[in-house]
């Protein structure tokens, strides 16, 4: 579904750059440093450019932290996962290592990133591009063949990924029946650990995301869905953090993504929804069980999931050494997890990468890992925070300057969630593609008629009201 055209030149997104204080200007300290990156662990490395590494990114992508491959065994599967070793060319103390550390990861707008490192280094030296001799940390997971991890280490290596795929190109192969060698267990593997995590109690919530992407002269809001390429692949990275999150606990050092478990009035709020959306909840299921059956294009879908998100507020970083903290768990994913997979995109993996490679080892965790912990969950959640908000911006901004010569006019809507107190009511509008509130009091699940009222650039706030019939 697509949102109607608008002038790439009516607006731009450089005045959100400027309010969030986000810039792709480095230093040039760390611009040297990054031009000059050499590979500290050079001599340690195994040889592992037999791999038949592949990278699944969105088309066009430069900055590859993950390759993967995947074997089918008659005892289960053998997942190698190549991580882009960031910690052993980016300096502990150096310039770039101080303005990493100011910036948390990397941002993206809809005309460009901000990268958390120099594109020469993130998009270059670093990056896992296809045919280029990489260093790593590959971790190598045994699963048995109900997709239980049994067995999982890391360590240094050098890898050569062999093709950069794509999540649209791989489903067409997949659906063609003719994956790539490399990833042909891939859809089985997947289902196997969507299974697992049902079993665990796993809350997956598979909400479309709305995106700005550009069209040749014009921008245009998209509601992405998830295919099914994109949650099997996303079992791998889950996987990892999970095995990573295993190794932290087990050695008493590290750093841990948690999610308190969700409210009982979050579970009776759902619970009320589905009621009302005539969505049956069988007795003693859970929540992560009723959203996983639910079917993926239906409007009522949509508004359960928009509830759902409820159940998975309260993330947050736990670092550790020596006492382990009192929530481990990340309660979306029922296990403890922890954020490996990404270093070139976001600062905390690079040290969690580094901590599992150390215990993997038998050898101490560097003492520059260790002074870094502490600091690393404020650093994450206010970058965190600014890249939901950046996002929000980008969206609203879109939005608003979609609908400003719109105001007064009727809209078909689906009621995404009622007013509650002083929260007013959102409601999803298919066309043009808009996410918004509304004032009244219209019915959860609901389809209804809405009058936009307020489209305002300045302030990038679009409103709708409803008055009932």
């Amino acid at each position: 579904m697509v949102l109607a055209r608008l002038s790439a030149t009516a607006f731009d997104f450089h005045a959100i750059r400027s309010e969030f204080d986000i810039s792709d200007t480095f230093s040039p300290e760390a611009l040297a440093e990054a031009e000059s990156a050499t590979d500290r662990y050079s001599s340690e490395r195994q040889d592992r450019t037999d791999l038949a590494l592949v990278t699944i990114d969105p088309p066009g992508s430069m900055d590859l932290d993950q390759a993967v491959h995947i074997e089918k065994l008659s005892s289960g599967f053998v997942v190698h996962y190549a991580i882009a070793d960031v910690g052993a060319i980016v300096v502990p103390g150096g310039a770039l290592d101080v303005e990493t550390n100011k910036r948390g990861q990397t941002f993206y707008l809809p005309d460009g990133s901000v990268p958390l490192h120099p594109r020469v280094l993130s998009e270059g030296s670093a990056s896992l591009l296809p045919g280029e001799i990489r260093p790593a940390a590959l971790w190598r997971i045994e699963l048995d063949e109900a997709g239980e991890a049994v067995a999982w280490t890391v360590a240094r290596a050098t890898v050569r990924s062999v093709a950069r795929l794509d999540y649209a190109s791989v489903q067409a192969d997949f659906d063609a029946g003719t994956p790539h060698p490399s990833i042909a267990p891939l859809g089985e593997f997947g289902r196997l650990r969507a299974n697992a995590a049902l079993r665990r109690g796993a809350i997956d919530i598979t909400l479309p995301e709305q995106e700005v992407v550009q069209d040749g002269d014009a921008w245009r809001i998209e509601l992405q869905a998830r295919t099914a390429v994109d949650a099997w692949n996303a079992e791998v990275s889950l996987l990892t953090g999970m095995c990573a999150a295993r190794i932290m606990l087990d050695a008493g050092i590290g750093l841990l993504r948690t999610l308190p478990p969700a409210p009982d009035e979050a579970i009776s709020t759902l619970k009320k929804t589905a009621r009302l959306l005539g969505i049956d909840w069988p007795a003693g299921a859970s929540a992560g069980a009723v959203l996983a059956s639910l079917p993926t294009d239906a409007p009522e879908t949509l508004a359960m999931m928009s509830q759902a998100t409820a159940l998975l507020r309260g993330a947050d970083y736990a670092a550790f050494e020596g006492k382990v903290p009192e929530l481990v768990e990340h309660s979306g994913i029922a296990a403890p997890y922890a954020h490996v997979t990404a270093p070139l995109r976001r600062l905390s993996d690079r040290f969690t990468t580094e901590v599992c490679l150390a215990v993997a080892r038998g050898v101490d965790v560097p003492a520059w890992v260790r002074t870094a912990l502490p600091d690393l969950p404020a650093t994450m959640r206010a970058s965190d925070s600014t890249a939901s908000k950046v996002d929000r911006a980008c969206i609203d901004l879109t939005e608003a300057s979609v609908l400003k010569n719109r105001v007064g006019q009727q809209f078909s809507a689906l009621v995404l969630r009622g007013a509650e107190g002083k929260r007013p009511a959102e409601v999803f509008v298919e066309e043009p593609i808009v996410i918004g509130k509304c004032t009244g009091t219209p019915t959860e699940g609901e389809k209804v008629t809405v009058t936009l009222t307020v489209a305002d650039t300045d302030s990038r706030r679009v409103e709708f009201a409803y008055e009932s019939p």
